[in-house]
């Protein structure tokens, strides 16, 4: 489970005194918007971010139409609803995707959990059978009254499955990046070169030494509502932070193991300055295909891929 080691950063449940975010913060969001975008050239990459980005490039996209948001828990629902679709995180795992001396609790359905930090010791990542994405941290979590978060718990095939029924598809990692960007020039940020501060956050992403503390400083310890923060100058919101999504793009082309390995991209509420800036639009993160987390979710695209 190597997708464990960096990526995912911190499935989090309420904490005492967090700061409230105003009732206004998050009106209702457009999912199930599409967003259509012109085709073109862009930087691609990065030569100063993580070497994994390397090299900056060239890159040319079609035009294709992407929806505006991240596919939310009611999006999810009616899916569900509709199909009877049975997530990867509610059937038994794969066991050719499991090493013989796996313990017992890998072989039951379930997904990948951080638990926040409790007392002195620091959160963790931790498989936890009865995870999904109608109890994200596990048994005794809910979505109940969630309805406008973002779907996590969800493996890339869910994700392919859910665009499959919108008549849609998951986009590949160059047009995330460009819809990421949004025309403009090659920044740190989607926004400029500024960081996130706790007086202007611009995303989700976690405040505070990570993973000992999340100070909440903006409002949410945990996943926010879609549409909560600023949409970048195409339309498109939590381009940045919340969530990671899945892309249709393999992260190498190099094996990796019994088990595909995708790029995902964006960051997540996760995400801290002190461990992993990688809520940036060059940023890219390798996870394992049949691996659902608290932390990664998707949005889906239509038109032409490149």
């Amino acid at each position: 489970m190597s997708g464990l080691a960096c990526l995912g950063f911190a499935a989090c449940s309420p904490a005492e005194n967090l700061p409230a975010a105003p009732a206004n913060r998050c009106p209702l969001p457009p999912a199930g918007s599409f967003v259509s975008i012109e085709g073109g050239t862009f930087l691609m990459g990065s030569d100063t971010g993580y070497r994994e980005e390397a090299p900056q490039r060239p890159q040319t996209v079609s035009s294709f139409a992407m929806e505006v948001t991240e596919v939310t828990n009611a999006q999810f629902a009616d899916f569900v609803a509709e199909t009877g679709y049975v997530t990867s995180a509610e059937r038994a795992p794969d066991p050719a995707l499991l090493p013989a001396s796996a313990p017992a609790r890998f072989r039951k359905p379930g997904a990948a959990v951080f638990t926040l930090p409790k007392g002195a010791g620091p959160g963790h990542w931790s498989y936890v059978p009865g995870a999904s994405w109608r109890r994200p941290e596990g048994p005794g979590s809910t979505i109940e009254g969630k309805p406008n978060e973002p779907v996590v718990q969800v493996s890339y095939e869910d994700a392919e499955a859910f665009a499959s029924w919108k008549g849609a598809r998951l986009p590949t990692e160059a047009e995330w990046e460009y819809a990421a960007r949004a025309g403009r020039s090659p920044t740190t940020y989607e926004w400029g070169d500024d960081p996130p501060t706790a007086e202007v956050p611009q995303a989700n992403t976690w405040q505070g030494i990570f993973p000992i503390s999340d100070t909440a400083a903006d409002g949410f310890q945990g996943r926010a509502p879609v549409g909560c923060y600023a949409p970048n100058s195409w339309g498109l919101y939590d381009m940045s932070g919340n969530v990671w999504e899945w892309t249709a793009s393999p992260y190498s082309q190099i094996a990796q193991g019994p088990d595909t390995v995708m790029t995902i991209k964006g960051g997540s509420y996760l995400c801290a300055d002190n461990f992993c800036r990688r809520y940036r639009p060059p940023a890219r993160q390798g996870q394992e295909a049949s691996l659902p987390s608290n932390h990664i979710g998707f949005r889906i695209v239509m038109g032409k891929a490149p």
